[in-house]
């Protein structure tokens, strides 16, 4: 109790890394038949049911990323219902024998689903004043707190995140707290993806502090959690549509808040926790943000890239393409990727004021090195893909003296892909995930390296974003690759110092803090895929 938020963290970190000779702490068995509830709900609240209509949106994907924005939608009932539909509902139930299982729009670490999300709405037609929890399961708000009359322009709109670390740390134990992180940087990526098709755009609340964002949430109310798993304050962003948004202050959104009245209590998710994790809770509140911790941050400038970017070659809609994405579970390991979608997706991954990048105004922290397989035009091998100048300088110092450094296109705008060392990795990439196959099998996979010292010094409440931001990359990896007709998946599970090793790191100036593999899935015909709403009409 007496160490500092830093050194919390930085034990965290350390002390849970999978090694080769052993995994990070987490559960010795799991019982696959007694899961904890995937939904949250809030018994004895008043419920809005929303309309299924996102696929009535004729957005092309490829306009998400087009020169001219797209004009903006009314902030409605169906408007909000539509921007929930295309980020955090369901995109689908899978079944197999007698085993069913839901999926969703947002990806999430072995599809627990610890995000939670919370509606906070002011003059928006047809849905009264207040605090709604969104319940994906029915697709329907949850009335958590009815505001008081207040006096607005126009309507406002935002979308605070929560985390129920036991989902995770059910299955992955100490680790869970990573995952969960991941998991927010999944959803708030999602939610700006959706918000870009409807012509709005997000603003994040960053100076709010983790205490008050809580007040605001409900979720410091423990009368209304008892018995029930809590959860932990993330994030608040606010939708933005034009110029006419109204944008209350956040004292404002508190007070009402305060003066509201409250009604639900949480379902209990999991009645037997036969483990206990308290390491979690020691760095959520290491982390936790203050508000004198919230400074304003410096939005980023492109870096070695176009303004404008590469054009994909997608002709899906942007919600069919949403509700698509999925995780695969094998790959064609002789499959090749084109140059073409290759460039497309890597180009994606450098902030402009596109989605998914207004959820994240700093300069980039999270760098690429890549595992490349079979990729048009590329020679197998360990490549570097630095996504700021700084970033560049930092990988070279840090790294091996001999890799090579090479560029593998010489223009000044080009993008930025470094080949280190040519050489066959597949099983290098499958052994240093856990010795799962898929990094290997797949036409390239990816580690992705933190500057974790410099955003961690003085800032322990930086830590999660170093997964919010992670967790961005990966949902552009997973859309991308939908895009062209291949698929992607995350990867938790890696070797955290076995990955450092290989590159040379010998501080923790740069840390792997979340790996992706991407390529062409092989499908198990055997699983059947049905309806997200079969027992909804539109």
């Amino acid at each position: 109790m007496t160490d500092s938020p830093e050194t919390i963290v930085r034990y965290y970190h350390h002390r849970t890394k999978h090694r080769l000779d052993g995994y990070a702490r987490g559960p010795e068995t799991l019982d696959w038949d007694d899961q904890p509830d995937p939904f949250r709900r809030y018994c004895g609240t008043h419920r809005v049911m929303l309309p299924l209509v996102a696929a009535d949106l004729p957005v092309p994907f490829s306009r998400l990323t087009a020169p001219e924005p797209l004009p903006a939608h009314p902030v409605s009932l169906t408007s909000v219902a539509m921007l929930l539909e295309m980020s955090l509902a369901l995109s689908a139930w899978k079944q197999y024998g007698t085993a069913r299982w839901s999926l969703r729009v947002n990806p999430s670490s072995g599809n627990l689903h610890p995000t939670e999300a919370f509606v906070v709405v002011l003059g928006v037609p047809d849905l009264r004043d207040g605090l709604y929890h969104y319940a994906p399961e029915q697709h329907q708000l949850e009335l958590r707190c009815a505001f008081p009359t207040a006096t607005v322009r126009g309507p406002s709109l935002s979308v605070g995140f929560s985390s129920v670390h036991w989902r995770e740390a059910w299955k992955y134990g100490e680790r869970a707290f990573r995952y969960c992180q991941h998991d927010v940087g999944h959803a708030a990526a999602a939610l700006s993806y959706a918000a870009a098709t409807l012509g709005w755009r997000l603003q994040p609340q960053y100076q709010l502090g983790s205490r008050a964002l809580g007040q605001l949430l409900g979720l410091d109310r423990e009368a209304d959690y008892v018995g029930a798993e809590g959860e932990h304050p993330d994030l608040l962003l606010t939708i933005r549509v034009g110029e006419d948004t109204a944008t209350p202050a956040l004292s404002a959104l508190l007070d009402l808040a305060a003066r509201g009245q409250w009604q639900g209590r949480a379902n209990v998710l999991d009645p037997k926790h036969l483990y206990a994790w308290p390491i979690i809770d020691e760095v959520a509140a290491a982390c936790a943000r203050s508000d004198r911790a919230t400074a304003a941050v410096s939005p980023p400038t492109p870096w070695h890239r176009p303004l404008q970017p590469l054009v994909t070659g997608c002709k899906d809609s942007a919600p069919a393409l949403f509700r698509r994405r999925r995780s695969a579970q094998a790959f064609d390991s002789s499959a090749v990727m084109s140059q073409t979608d290759f460039q497309r997706c890597l180009d994606q991954l450098f902030p402009r004021p596109l989605p998914p990048w207004d959820t994240q105004p700093w300069p980039p922290r999270v760098h690429l090195a890549l595992f490349i397989h079979r990729v048009e035009g590329l020679p197998p091998g360990l490549y570097a893909l630095p996504r700021s100048e700084s970033g560049l300088q930092t990988m070279q110092r840090q790294m091996r003296a001999e890799f090579h450094w090479r560029k593998m296109n010489a223009e000044a705008d080009a993008l930025p892909l470094y080949q280190l060392l040519p050489a066959r990795a597949q099983r290098t990439a499958a052994k240093l995930s856990c010795l799962q196959a898929i990094a290997g099998d797949s036409c390239f996979s990816l580690a992705m390296l933190a500057e974790f010292d410099d955003t961690l010094s003085d800032h322990p409440w930086r830590y999660p974003e170093l997964f919010w931001e992670a967790g961005a990359i990966g949902q552009v990896l997973y859309l991308e690759a939908e895009a062209a007709g291949l698929r992607g998946t995350g990867i938790g599970c890696y070797f955290d110092d076995a990955v450092h090793d290989l590159l040379g790191l010998q501080n923790s100036v740069l840390q792997s803090i979340y790996h992706f593999t991407l390529g062409v899935p092989l499908v198990d015909h055997r699983i059947t895929t049905l309806p997200a709403y079969s027992t909804r009409r539109a």
